[in-house]
């Protein structure tokens, strides 16, 4: 007897017109082959990798982005009476998530979704508020500044120490084309005055922060569910070993590594939030002090979620079917040294053999047709993604910076020998 209710179908929204989200097809193909139904809200034409999945039992199309909550309460709505029973609402993306958790009582009782306290999906998924919560909870946390011009930027690039990373507080308002990335690697503070012209387009507040230099085993990551309880299930702990793009970016190449140090870290700021429902978590380990900065905090699946599907076939997306429909979560397999791979981003260490256990983003045997469609749309997309992009509008008058994170004296290294 299958431990999943299936007569409860699962609704998957994505409001980022990204039809390369691997993320997507792993939470089709998860729910899927438990036997649950999967309909997907997104932006994925009919020759599109999720749409070609024979697990997808259907693509609706998804609010615009940028779209009020009243919009994306209509857009469901009619999703709802296309589906004709209730479902698990699976947001994707940071949009999603968010508009969810504000949406979540009177998305009730088409849909089922985690009770998160407040605000709160908004604030960890802000990266100017989540610097502020690392500093009330004592979480490690890059040194983050505000800049409040041009060429208060330039200036604060300069006092960070060159490269530092550009990050804009509410990345999932970056237009599409605009050619802005959430996440970007600045070498000049020039370049850093350019990024602040844009932030008009951008929508947010850009952030400057301390550059942590990477390494092998300082790129880290951490997924969960927590139930109602306030358990966690579903995930685990990795290393990410190739990033795109490099340093500041998704992982391409994962390793479901242990490490019950950043286990507890996570534990201790899920505790104190309150928080509910799937994470997936960032961390840089700072190669002087030995100590793990959280950089991110996504209230969603991340797309290398699959990294952590265990010996019984849980992950995070699973877990929270299980949790919303009242089913027990069963005790965790783990499977240390299990690999994720995304195909497009690591092309070559795709084509090499693997000892150890790994999923790759998108060939599946029981699924071919997707990797597929991805190989015959990502041509085009590279093409596109090598357009210049338009220039920077000039910068406004300079302003002090505010400082969201002081720097933190140095400390012993007392994790040198743990990995």
């Amino acid at each position: 007897m299958s431990p999943f209710d299936t007569r409860v179908p699962a609704v998957l929204l994505r409001i980022d017109r990204n039809p390369f989200h691997h993320g997507t097809l792993g939470a089709v193909r998860s729910l899927g082959r438990a036997g649950i139904e999967a309909h997907v809200v997104a932006a994925d034409g009919p020759a599109s990798p999720v749409a070609a999945s024979r697990f997808t039992a259907a693509v609706h199309q998804p609010p615009a982005p940028g779209a009020s909550d009243a919009d994306i309460a209509r857009v469901l709505a009619e999703v709802a009476a296309r589906v004709a029973r209730p479902a698990v609402l699976v947001p994707l993306d940071d949009a999603s998530a968010l508009a969810t958790a504000r949406l979540r009582e009177s998305l009730a009782p088409a849909f089922r979704l985690p009770a998160l306290p407040g605000p709160l999906a908004e604030r960890v998924a802000d990266k100017a508020e989540l610097a502020a919560l690392c500093t009330a909870l004592d979480i490690p946390h890059p040194v983050t500044l505000i800049p409040g011009s041009g060429a208060e930027a330039g200036r604060a690039a300069w006092r960070l120490g060159l490269p530092v990373i550009a990050k804009w507080s509410r990345p999932w308002l970056l237009p599409a084309g605009s050619g802005l990335r959430s996440t970007t690697v600045v070498r000049s503070a020039q370049q850093a005055r350019e990024l602040y012209g844009r932030r008009t387009e951008a929508g947010s507040t850009l952030l400057l922060q301390e550059f942590l230099p990477p390494g092998p085993g300082l790129d880290w990551f951490c997924h969960g569910h927590t139930d109602r309880t306030g358990t966690r299930h579903g995930g685990g702990t990795g290393r990410k070993l190739l990033s795109w793009p490099r340093a500041a970016g998704l992982t391409a190449v994962g390793a479901w590594t242990p490490n019950p140090e950043l286990d507890e870290l996570t534990g201790r700021l899920v505790t104190a939030l309150g928080y509910r429902g799937v994470l997936d978590l960032d961390f840089r380990r700072h190669d002087r002090t030995g100590a793990y900065h959280l950089l991110d905090f996504n209230p969603r699946p991340g797309a290398q979620f699959r990294l952590f599907a265990d010996a019984g076939g849980l992950d995070v997306v699973r877990a929270l079917h299980l949790d919303l429909t009242g089913r027990p979560l069963p005790a965790p397999r783990p499977r240390p040294g299990r690999r994720f791979l995304v195909e497009n981003y690591a092309p070559l260490t795709a084509l090499r053999p693997s000892r150890s256990g790994r999923e790759l983003a998108w060939y599946a045997a029981d699924d071919r047709a997707p990797a597929r469609a991805l190989w015959r749309r990502w041509p085009r997309h590279l093409t596109r993604r090598l357009r210049p992009a338009p220039p920077a509008p000039q910068d406004p008058a300079p302003a002090r910076p505010r400082i969201i994170r002081q720097p933190s004296p140095p400390t012993r290294d007392h994790h040198a020998d743990h990995h």
